[in-house]
């Protein structure tokens, strides 16, 4: 009820905290409707609408909060880049993989929320800590970035098989050819070759 001094609004009970782990809590983010986000809340869906923009500002929500947790709160230097890279990767891997359709969600195109721009933000950081010029450092991003979430979406989608795959051999492999070099040693396109 509205009074004196005292607006509309969305109801107390809701939360962005409570809205993410709701949905969190589903099982599955493939799934997750707004009505069913809203029952599992106890508020009206319209309710729920007013906190969020529909299914994908829920999903915005759940990016930004996962993003924070993975995101470490030191920043890399010069001797703990890679470390950290890996400190960073490692939280990503068990994140997104607690949230059934995370992984297989953004590892498909989709729109970049605020959560998206931190974590580029902070890789591009420890690859500039670690030596790499602005140029190196943004391209290194789109591949450590674009390598580690594609792994894990087709990790959870189980397109790698059902052997257990060891991350931890992906993610050296990967850090190791990191950052890009200017002059690629094995990634230049070769020259032709006479039949």
């Amino acid at each position: 009820m509205t009074g004196p001094g005292k607006r509309p609004g969305p109801p107390a009970r809701l939360s962005r905290e409570a809205i993410v782990a709701a949905a969190l809590a589903s099982g599955d983010l493939e799934s997750l409707s707004m009505r069913q986000l809203a029952a599992r809340l106890g508020v009206s869906h319209s309710a729920l609408y007013r906190w969020v923009q529909g299914r994908e500002g829920v999903i915005d929500l759940i990016s930004e909060t996962l993003i924070d947790r993975i995101v470490p709160t030191d920043a890399p230097t010069p001797d703990n880049w890679r470390a950290w890279l890996g400190r960073l990767a490692w939280a990503a891997h068990d994140e997104f993989l607690a949230t059934p359709g995370y992984a297989t969600r953004i590892s498909r195109p989709h729109r970049h929320t605020r959560g998206f721009f931190k974590m580029r933000d902070a890789v591009v950081a420890a690859f500039r800590a670690g030596g790499a010029d602005p140029e190196q450092a943004e391209q290194s991003w789109y591949v450590f970035g674009t390598v580690l979430v594609t792994w894990l979406g087709a990790q959870e989608q189980r397109l790698l098989g059902d052997a257990p795959l060891r991350f931890d051999l992906f993610l050296d492999s990967l850090l190791r050819g990191l950052p890009v070099r200017e002059n690629p040693e094995y990634g230049a396109r070769p020259s032709a070759v006479d039949e």
